[in-house]
């Protein structure tokens, strides 16, 4: 069944959110939890009025931003697990979750109550993670030794931004390192990895351990 376009109002909110989605990410990811809800509002171009009608709260603004950041990385995955070459599918998932700054709203794992809606998203979006990686792991692409979590994580680093205005990042830096931290994902000969491999359950553990 085809769905049909938002027109007027519904339009205009959905517009609204994608505005204020990619404004709290660059804001949380340089300022962290403690930033303003009014600076976020100021970079998407809205009123404080327009956020406060939607949501009540702080907390609630975050929680609805975090399921629709976990929704463009579901949507990152599913157009990556369509690539014929599982190695360019997992390049091509995490370079996505990078460019959108996916792991943005880590940083609040534990400061923000998990709800519902938070958890069963957050399942669908490991899941395809998680078949990213046993697709390259079983055709040799990947060493063995990395899991689903630590491509978490790798996407998390590369969310963060420096908070000074005065030393923006330099972006072909930022993708140069990028690049060799994916080269690093290839088979090596001769190296493990340092450590035990981080458990599955880790990511989620850190939204609910102080909730």
């Amino acid at each position: 069944m085809e769905t049909r376009p938002k027109k007027g109002r519904q339009a205009e909110a959905a517009r609204n959110d994608r505005k204020v989605l990619e404004a709290a990410r660059s804001v949380f990811a340089t300022q962290g939890w403690n930033a303003p809800v009014a600076a976020i509002a100021t970079q998407a171009g809205v009123g404080m009025g327009t956020l406060y009608r939607r949501y009540g709260s702080k907390s609630e603004l975050l929680q609805y931003l975090c399921v629709l950041s976990m929704r463009q990385a579901i949507d990152a995955g599913n157009a990556a697990l369509a690539l014929e070459d599982p190695w360019d599918s997992l390049v091509d998932y995490i370079e996505a979750c990078v460019t959108m700054s996916a792991g943005a709203f880590s940083a609040f794992a534990g400061v923000i109550e998990a709800t519902e809606e938070m958890i069963t998203t957050a399942k669908k979006s490991n899941h395809i993670r998680i078949r990213l990686v046993e697709s390259a792991h079983r055709t040799g692409q990947l060493r063995p030794d990395v899991t689903d979590t630590d491509i978490w994580w790798l996407i998390e680093q590369f969310s963060r931004h420096s908070a000074n205005p005065d030393s923006p990042e330099d972006p072909c830096a930022r993708a140069r390192v990028l690049a060799i931290a994916i080269d690093g994902l290839r088979p090596q000969v001769g190296r493990s990895l340092p450590g035990p491999a981080p458990d599955r359950h880790s990511i989620a553990r850190r939204w609910t351990d102080n909730n």
